[in-house]
C-alpha cells in the first residue's frame, strides 16, 4: 500500500504511568458515494481497520466505515507495563496492510 503513517510514542515511561499514543495515516478515504466528471460512481476505498498492540497484546481495535475522515488520526492512552514494542496496523478495503513499529523503555 505504501501509505505514509506517523506515530508518536514516548521513548521512555515510568512503570504504571499512562502514556499517550498518537497515530495518523495519510489516506484519501474515498467513501464510494461520490461521482466522477462522467457521472460514474468512484469506488469506495477506505482504511477499514486499525489495530495497535503493546508487546503483542491488543490495546486498540477499530473497525471503520464510510463516514471515517481522510487521513484518520487517533490518540489514546496505554498503561506503561514493560519495555517493548508498540505495533500499529492499518488495513484497507483491498486487504493490504500497512504496519509500523515503535519501542518504549519502561523503568
Amino acid at each position: 500500500m505504501a501509505m505514509k503513517v506517523m506515530v508518536s510514542v514516548p521513548a521512555t515511561a515510568r512503570k504504571g504511568d499512562a502514556v499517550e499514543i498518537k497515530a495518523m495515516a495519510m489516506h484519501p478515504m474515498e467513501n464510494g458515494l461520490r461521482r466522477d466528471n462522467d457521472g460514474k460512481v468512484i469506488p469506495r476505498f477506505i482504511l477499514r481497520k486499525f489495530e495497535c498492540r503493546y508487546n503483542g497484546e491488543l490495546v486498540v481495535d477499530c473497525d471503520w466505515h464510510t463516514a471515517i475522515s481522510a487521513n484518520p488520526y487517533l490518540s489514546f492512552f496505554v498503561k506503561a507495563v514493560d519495555s517493548g514494542k508498540i505495533e500499529f496496523a492499518w488495513t484497507d478495503d483491498n486487504g493490504a496492510v500497512e504496519r509500523h513499529t515503535a519501542t518504549i523503555a519502561v523503568t
